[in-house]
């Protein structure tokens, strides 16, 4: 699930690095004498960008690496770090993408393309989210990623589809969460899955796991012989969910007179999420 919108940046990198002026340095050996250099920088930072163009990424990351280790004190050099993790990125070389992403960052933390590099970081992180049965490192590590954008940059041009990918990595923890409690709930182990819906709905009440997660919760008070902790916890499910199906489902599995209690609607003033976890 690439990004399309990538190329519009990297586009706008190459056209930038061709406008500039041509660097005419040369680099030296150890004893100040001057190396013979077969390509002209502005040559070779051209085949990589051709390269990337036909989709040939591995090739375009060499060429890339190569400006870099032929001219590293030249502008070409702090654009061909960049471009390399971008070609290393779309050939799902993420890890490579990631190395090359942080080695920028840290060299050039007031390039002006310094917010696209923490864009496609996140997105390095992003593209390796993997289901929710596995293990969600890499989630945790593209929810981070994200952050740091939208707060040090927020009004970059990325930021908007940031925050966009930002919700979706939420959702996904979100659902680990819903599983590992299902797990417990289905196993009798009541209390270890009550601690995982708490958890969604205090920490990802964004996310569309809410709903089914203040359902578990009224499953388990009820497993747990606490009626009034489900109804409470159902009064809410009805007033920020009313026409939601875990809403139908948590009221047939109340008794009678629960039901009753959440129709005359008495002794329930705030039922906002938030007083679920204000003490008594």
């Amino acid at each position: 699930m690439k990004y399309t919108g990538l190329w519009v940046a990297v586009l706008a990198l190459f056209l930038t690095a061709c406008s500039g002026n041509k660097d005419k340095s040369q680099q030296t050996d150890a004893d100040g004498a001057p190396l013979e250099v077969q390509v002209p920088v502005e040559d070779l930072y051209n085949q990589a960008a051709d390269a990337l163009d036909r989709k040939q990424y591995l090739e375009a990351k060499r060429l890339f690496e190569e400006v870099e280790r032929q001219y590293p004190y030249s502008k070409w050099a702090t654009k061909s770090k960049l471009m390399a993790s971008y070609a290393a990125y779309e050939a799902d070389r993420y890890d490579e993408a990631i190395l090359g992403l942080d080695r920028f960052i840290e060299l050039h933390p007031g390039n002006e393309d310094i917010d696209y590099a923490h864009y496609l970081k996140a997105l390095a992180y992003y593209e390796q989210i993997s289901d929710v049965a596995r293990d969600q490192k890499m989630t945790e590590l593209s929810l981070k990623a994200f952050d740091t954008l939208i707060t040090r940059f927020p009004n970059s041009d990325y930021t908007r589809d940031a925050k966009l990918k930002r919700d979706l990595t939420l959702d996904h923890l979100a659902g680990k969460e819903m599983e590992i409690g299902r797990y417990y709930l289905n196993r009798g182990q009541v209390n270890g899955g009550l601690n995982r819906f708490r958890t969604v709905i205090e920490d990802y009440q964004t996310t569309t796991h809410v709903p089914e997660a203040l359902h578990r919760l009224v499953e388990s008070y009820l497993i747990l012989g606490l009626e009034s902790e489900a109804v409470r916890v159902a009064a809410v499910l009805g007033h920020n969910y009313p026409g939601s199906e875990w809403y139908a489902d948590s009221y047939k599995i109340l008794k009678p007179e629960s039901r009753q209690q959440l129709i005359e609607d008495r002794s329930f003033v705030d039922k906002t999420i938030d007083s679920l976890f204000k003490p008594d």
